[in-house]
């Protein structure tokens, strides 16, 4: 009779076993959207204001390195284009002494000419003067060219300058880290007083507010599947469950073979297809949980 006991009741956990696996039509993990933040500079980084774990809002800075020899460099640039600027000639206060005697030789000349008209000077008298004009106006265009060069010469040594602190102020931005997301911190890849270089992991960073469930369905189920329909999602927490809601928002172009810790509706089914499902978290999924998903035809 123990015998028999036995049988009937492995029986029945078989086949409450396979009407649970029945009920689901895919399965997979949680994945989030991670980002590896690295360095663009290099330096002694001075501080780490987050921890594993923390939430991280875009903009607020997570890392920051030393930006001391940067900030020199940018005011010694500073103090050149003030130096380059303080050189600059005035070209009105330059060339006044010349127009002053231009202004001369024409009241000269205008006196010149009256006397003239009456007979009481000569024409080399005038000839002369006119002569001291020309003279004086070619004076005055060669001193405003000398001048219009100069100050050409300086505005491209300020600009060029201009243009080196500006890449300064991008070198010195980058020395502030920020997460590029709404997102959890994960993982720390360094600490206060490492040396941080050009590319080095500094902490990893993911969207935990929006899941994605990567399910695998056969070639059968394909054809039920499209871009943005809803399905059920059931988070596996041992020994329960919890239902969400999500949208089927990638679907694979190509077959691939089963994963092994993967089971799916049809196990003799060789060839899947991946599919992302977007869910949103509620602050109980979490990264690498195992999800199941069931089918609906709502949509």
């Amino acid at each position: 009779m123990n015998r028999i006991g036995i049988i009937i009741a492995s029986l029945v956990f078989l086949y409450s076993c396979g009407k649970s696996n029945e009920q689901y039509d895919a399965s997979g993990t949680f994945e989030a959207t991670e980002i590896m933040v690295s360095s663009e500079a290099s330096g002694k980084i001075l501080q780490f204001g987050a921890q594993e774990g923390e939430l991280l809002q875009p903009g607020n800075e997570v890392v920051l390195i030393d930006t001391l020899q940067l900030f020199l460099k940018k005011q010694q640039l500073l103090s050149s284009i003030n130096a380059l600027q303080s050189r600059r000639p005035e070209v009105n206060k330059q060339i006044a002494a010349v127009q002053q005697q231009i202004a001369t030789a024409k009241t000269e000349k205008q006196r010149a000419e009256n006397l003239v008209k009456a007979n009481a000077a000569n024409q080399k008298m005038l000839d002369d003067i006119n002569a001291q004009i020309v003279v004086l106006e070619k004076q005055l265009a060669a001193q405003k060219s000398t001048l219009d060069i100069s100050n050409r010469g300086i505005s491209d040594d300020v600009a060029t300058m201009e243009i080196q602190v500006a890449q300064l102020d991008d070198q010195l931005l980058k020395c502030r880290i920020a997460s590029p997301i709404n997102g959890t911190l994960l993982v720390k890849y360094a600490q206060v007083g490492e040396l941080a270089m050009p590319g080095k992991a500094l902490f990893k960073v993911a969207d935990m507010e929006s899941m994605i469930l990567r399910a695998y369905i056969t070639s059968d189920q394909l054809t039920q599947l499209k871009i943005g329909q809803t399905v059920k999602v059931f988070a596996d927490f041992g020994e329960s469950t919890r239902e969400y809601s999500g949208t089927i928002s990638w679907i694979s172009g190509k077959a691939e073979f089963t994963p092994k810790t993967i089971q799916t509706k049809d196990e003799r089914a060789n060839l899947v297809y991946a599919v992302k499902i977007a869910v949103k978290n509620d602050g109980y999924l979490k990264i690498g949980m195992y999800g199941q998903v069931k089918l609906t035809m709502d949509n």
